[in-house]
């Protein structure tokens, strides 16, 4: 399943590239991140507690950032498995600045399988693209606070 998005935010596109690393401000912006722990450079082992309608479980996964290229653009991989099934997601996040705002673009592909995937079908964009704004709109209450 695509996810796109375009995000803006009134600070400088360093700023934003920052806090989008910051493993504190990950932590706390990610919807249902109940655990964010170091595991190697660039990677972390998370659980998570999120559903899809009335079908909620809890996952244990990894999220890695690669393929940076400072300031312009990395990817996000988040891989999680739990009783309920699997996701994965890979997104490709892309900076841009212009007259004191940033724009970061996602290109975002996930892939969900077991009940959540089963019974959760029809709701699984929308559901997509409800936790991926609340996570920039977390992400901008940091920044722009």
């Amino acid at each position: 399943m695509k996810v796109d998005g375009s995000y803006t935010f009134t600070a400088p596109r360093e700023v934003v590239w920052n806090s989008l690393h910051d493993p504190d401000v990950l932590a706390k912006c990610i919807p249902g991140c109940e655990s964010f722990q170091p595991a190697g450079e660039d990677a972390y082992e998370i659980e998570l507690k999120i559903g899809v309608g009335p079908i909620v479980g809890s996952y244990e996964g990894r999220v890695s950032i690669g393929e940076q290229l400072p300031p312009d653009s990395y990817r996000l991989i988040v891989e999680s498995g739990g009783m309920m099934g699997t996701a994965r997601g890979d997104a490709l996040l892309t900076f841009s600045e212009s007259d004191g705002e940033t724009t970061v673009k996602v290109e975002a592909d996930a892939q969900v399988t077991g009940v959540v995937a089963r019974v959760g079908q029809r709701m699984m964009s929308s559901a997509s693209r409800m936790l991926m704004n609340q996570f920039f709109d977390c992400i901008r209450s940091r920044i722009e606070s």
